[in-house]
C-alpha cells in the first residue's frame, strides 16, 4: 500500500495570508453594480410603458417641489459626508464622527419629507390607479429602502470604536459606506429627472 504524501507544508503558527485593504471597497463597488442595473431595469420599464404618450396623458405628474427638496436634502448630506472623509484622512475623527450625525439626520429628514409627499400624491394616484402609479411606488419606495439600509450602515460606522487608518481593520469602513450612501444620491437624480421632469415636461411643455 503506497503512503499518501501530503504536498501541502504544514501551516506555520502565528504566520497570516496580508489582508487586502481594497476588498471592502471592491464588495461594495459590486453591490453598488448590483443595484444599479435593478434600478436600470426599473427606469427602463417605467419609460417603456410611458412611450405612450396616451398611456400617461390622463395623470397629473408629481410636484416637483417635493422632489427638488428631497434632491437638495440628498446632495446636501453626500457634500456633508464627503468632508466627514477628508476629516478622517486628516485622523479628525470627532469631526468625522459629527459629520456622521448630521448626514443620519438629514437621512432621516429625507424619508419624513417623502412621507408628505406620498401623504400629499396619495390623494389622486396610488399603486391601484394604474400601471404608472404602480411603477411610480415601485421605484419610489425602493429607492427609499435603499435610504434606509444606508442609514442603517452609517449606523454602524457612527459607533465603531475606531476608523481608519487608526483602526487595525483593513475594511475602511467609512469610505466604503460613503460609497454605498453617494450611489443612493445618484440613483435620486435619475429619479427625479425620469419620474418628475420629464413627466412635467411632456405635460405642460417645457
Amino acid at each position: 500500500m503506497s503512503a499518501t504524501i501530503n504536498v501541502y507544508p504544514p501551516a506555520q503558527k502565528g504566520t497570516y495570508e496580508p489582508l487586502d485593504d481594497k476588498r471592502g471597497l471592491y464588495g461594495i463597488w459590486l453591490v453598488i453594480a448590483t443595484e444599479a442595473f435593478l434600478f436600470f431595469s426599473l427606469f427602463a420599464g417605467y419609460l417603456l410603458m410611458g412611450s405612450s404618450k396616451f398611456r400617461w396623458q390622463t395623470n397629473r405628474p408629481p410636484k416637483l417641489g417635493y422632489a427638488l427638496a428631497l434632491l437638495a436634502i440628498l446632495i446636501g448630506s453626500s457634500i456633508v459626508l464627503m468632508i466627514g472623509e477628508r476629516m478622517v484622512k486628516q485622523r479628525r475623527y470627532f469631526a468625522a464622527r459629527v459629520t456622521l450625525v448630521i448626514t443620519i439626520l438629514m437621512g432621516f429628514g429625507f424619508l419624513a419629507l417623502q412621507a408628505f409627499e406620498y401623504l400629499d400624491h396619495w390623494t389622486t394616484l396610488t399603486p391601484d390607479t394604474n400601471a404608472y402609479g404602480s411603477i411610480f411606488y415601485t421605484i419610489t419606495t425602493l429607492h427609499a429602502a435603499h435610504v434606509i439600509v444606508g442609514l442603517l450602515l452609517l449606523c454602524y460606522v457612527l459607533f465603531l470604536p475606531q476608523y481608519e487608518p487608526a483602526s487595525d481593520s483593513p475594511h475602511l469602513p467609512y469610505k466604503t459606506v460613503s460609497l454605498y450612501w453617494h450611489f443612493v444620491d445618484v440613483v435620486w437624480i435619475f429619479v427625479v429627472v425620469i419620474l418628475y421632469l420629464i413627466p412635467h415636461g411632456i405635460v405642460y411643455g417645457f
